[in-house]
């Protein structure tokens, strides 16, 4: 009976100032909405970072060919170590235990051309297995088949931004581009894949929307080297049956690999699980500094509820008196107080969980920044909010309290 008293009174006390508790709410407002949209933003951004590394595949071991001055690739070349080839693969997959699948690759940098249009694209010679191994996800027709491979056959598949920009908005399947002074058929297009702007080892600044794809076997008939001393592959992606065996399973294909180009640098081993691991660490820190800052606009509309509550107190000494001379206890009054504090944070907090959800939704929809709202962000946020309400609260509910009835009755 008495929590459904002080809350009636609390309610009342509110209603007859509207404007006072609406400014005394204000902090509590966004700085609720501040938690919330801060969380969804680092969150979006971590889903965006680990995105890359899921299609990069979590079980996977990526060997890349080292890119090295003409002095440089000499000097290794007289080593007798003739770079990555379709032999270390063979080896890989002879001695490295789980290995599920292996897809090698060729790459070349050539001018893409269709009628008046053209475009720099990153041409890659690849097999049927890449399509699993790498998560390729075609959007429209077929990826690089087995047929397509045995018959050294003329055909690609176009990344989407070099899809786009050869084609706008024309049916690209079935036409003929040109890439380099070669004539090939588009038989497919891939879905969009997640870019790599930081520096990834040698996927540093890679965008995989750029690239065409051939057959392996088409590549080394057709796409004439630029220096022959180059290697044969520019990577090797091993799939394996899972990622507890990825650091071991490493070491084993770099002492193979160093053995077979006779302990030449001119390689390096990706470890997709390891980049995504160390994201995920770094995306929590951020989350937490992002949070960290929002929650001071929290602390401080606490503040704002404490000092609009001591000026409430000071204001309502003779309503306080007079309700201690009709026979209410020191809890009473307090109780009456707490619950104000609260009812004006958990006000707020709601507002405030609407108007974060607003803006966490507006930023995704108007810029390029990627936000993913979570619930317990919201929990968080509106948890926080209550807890700064009755910290701030106490206080002038204990002041309010302690305040003598016949001086507070006296009281001008």
């Amino acid at each position: 009976m008495q929590i459904e008293e002080n809350v009636r009174t609390a309610v009342y006390g509110l209603r007859d100032h509207k404007f006072r508790s609406f400014l005394t709410m204000l902090g509590i407002i966004f700085g609720t909405a501040s938690v919330i949209t801060m969380i969804s933003i680092g969150e979006g951004t971590k889903k965006q970072a680990l995105a890359k590394y899921q299609d990069l595949g979590v079980s996977n071991i990526i060997i890349r060919d080292k890119d090295l001055t003409d002095a440089d690739l000499e000097d290794v070349r007289t080593k007798f170590s003739k770079g990555l080839s379709l032999d270390d693969t063979k080896a890989i997959a002879e001695i490295v235990p789980g290995v599920i699948g292996i897809a090698p690759q060729s790459e070349a940098k050539l001018d893409a051309m269709y009628e008046d249009k053209s475009a720099k694209a990153t041409v890659i010679g690849v097999t049927p297995e890449i399509v699993n191994i790498l998560n390729y996800r075609i959007d429209k027709g077929t990826f690089i088949i087995s047929d397509h491979s045995n018959r050294q056959l003329k055909v690609c598949v176009l990344g989407a931004n070099i899809a786009r920009e050869l084609f706008s908005y024309e049916d690209p399947l079935g036409r003929n581009i040109k890439l380099g002074d070669q004539w090939f058929e588009v038989a497919g297009v891939l879905q969009t894949k997640a870019l790599f702007t930081e520096t990834v080892g040698e996927l540093a600044a890679r965008d995989l929307n750029n690239d065409v794809y051939i057959p392996l076997t088409t590549f080394s008939k057709r796409i004439p080297k630029t220096n022959l001393l180059l290697s044969e592959l520019k990577q090797v992606t091993i799939k394996l049956e899972s990622s507890e065996r990825l650091i071991e399973s490493s070491d084993i294909i770099k002492s193979i690999i160093s053995r077979r180009h006779f302990n030449n640098d001119d390689f390096s081993i990706i470890i997709p699980y390891e980049l995504m691991e160390q994201e995920k660490r770094e995306s929590r820190i951020y989350n937490l500094l992002l949070a960290s800052i929002a929650a001071i606009s929290l602390i401080v509309g606490g503040i704002g509820i404490m000092n609009i509550m001591l000026a409430s107190v000071l204001e309502r000494t003779q309503e306080i008196g007079i309700r201690r001379a009709v026979g209410a206890r020191r809890s009473d009054i307090m109780g009456q107080f707490v619950t104000e504090a609260i009812a004006l944070s958990i006000t707020g907090g709601l507002i405030g969980v609407f108007l974060g959800i607003v803006l966490s939704l507006g930023i995704g929809l108007i810029t390029e920044v990627k936000t993913s709202i979570t619930l317990y962000s919201i929990f968080i946020a509106f948890g926080f909010s209550v807890l700064v309400g009755v910290t701030f609260g106490y206080l002038p509910a204990k002041r309010a309290a302690d305040l003598k009835p016949i001086e507070s009755i006296r009281h001008e």
